[in-house]
C-alpha cells in the first residue's frame, strides 16, 4: 500500500477509534526503537511471518531518516542458506536484553514455545509490543496493545499499514534546511496532481 493509499484509507477512517489507535501504537514503537537506539526485533508466529510489515519498516526507516525503525526479521524457520535479512532464527530473541524492542505480530494467540520466548525477552528488560488478537497472555506480557479482533473493520494487514505509515510520519524532522526525500516527493505529486493555471 504505497502514501496515496494509506492517506485516502485515513480519510476513509476519520472520526474512528482507529486513527488514534494505531498513531498512538506507533508511537510507542517508535519512541521505544528510537529512544534506546534501535534494536527493532519483529516476529510472528509459525503460521503468519510479518515480512510485509518488515518491508513497510524499512522503507519508513529510510524515508523518515530513522534507522532505528528498521526491524530485524526473527522468523520461525529461518535457515542459514537463506539471504542475511531472512536468515535471522528464535536464538535472536534468546540475545535480546534491555535496551531492544520487540514487536509481535500474531492475528491469535501465540503457541506456548513463542509465549515462553516472549516472556523471557520481557524478563530481559526488552521492550514487548504486541500487535493482532489482543487478549491473552500476549496482552498481558506486552507493555503495548493494539488489537485487531476477528472480525473488526480492518483486517491486521491494513492496521500493519496503518502503524507503519504512522511510525515514519511521526519521526523527528530534519533539521532545517535540509528537506526530507519525502517532503520533496510530496510537493512533486502536489504539483503533478494540481490543476493547470487559469488563463485569461
Amino acid at each position: 500500500m504505497d502514501a496515496v493509499r494509506v492517506a485516502l484509507l485515513r480519510e476513509v477512517l476519520a472520526g474512528t477509534e482507529w486513527l488514534g489507535a494505531t498513531r498512538q501504537f506507533a508511537g510507542a514503537l517508535r519512541s521505544s526503537a528510537v529512544t534506546h537506539g534501535g534494536g527493532l526485533l519483529l516476529v510472528g508466529t509459525p503460521e503468519y511471518e510479518p515480512w510485509h510489515l518488515a518491508a513497510h519498516l524499512v522503507d519508513e526507516a529510510a524515508w523518515s531518516g530513522t534507522p532505528e525503525l528498521a526491524p530485524t526479521l526473527v522468523r520461525h524457520d529461518a535457515r542459514a542458506s537463506d539471504p542475511a535479512h531472512l536468515a535471522v532464527g528464535l536464538g535472536r530473541l534468546a540475545a535480546a536484553r534491555r535496551g531492544e524492542t520487540l514487536l509481535v505480530v500474531s492475528p491469535a494467540e501465540p503457541g506456548a514455545p513463542l509465549l515462553e520466548r516472549v516472556h523471557d525477552v520481557r524478563r530481559a528488560g526488552a521492550t514487548v509490543l504486541a500487535l493482532g488478537a489482543g487478549e491473552g497472555e500476549l496482552s498481558a506480557m506486552a507493555h503495548e496493545t493494539l488489537a485487531v479482533p476477528e472480525g473488526a473493520e480492518l483486517d491486521l494487514d491494513t492496521v500493519q499499514h496503518l502503524v507503519s505509515a504512522a511510525a515514519g510520519e511521526n519521526a523527528v524532522p530534519s533539521p532545517r534546511g535540509r528537506r526530507r526525500l519525502r517532503d520533496r516527493l510530496a510537493r512533486l505529486a502536489e504539483s503533478l496532481t494540481a490543476p493547470p493555471p487559469a488563463r485569461w
